[in-house]
């Protein structure tokens, strides 16, 4: 992961993080330790998903989120 992916990567769990009203750490554990998204998703597809808007990014990764079950 390069510095531009890992600098996504912070955007990603921040602006979920808000989006949720939850602290990062809690976000960073749901993409990684209860589903594989920051990897397997974010990180996969950083070419299209970073150039969208914020709202898209976090609407997007949100639904994801709750299609695998990762948000009860």
């Amino acid at each position: 992961m390069g510095k531009r992916e890992l600098d996504f990567a912070v955007f990603c769990i921040e602006n979920i993080a808000e989006h949720l009203n939850k602290n990062g750490a809690e976000v960073y554990n749901l993409l990684t330790d209860a589903s594989d998204i920051l990897d397997g998703y974010i990180i996969q597809h950083y070419e299209p998903l970073h150039t969208q808007g914020r709202e898209y990014i976090v609407n997007e990764l949100v639904e994801y989120m709750e299609q695998l079950g990762v948000l009860g």
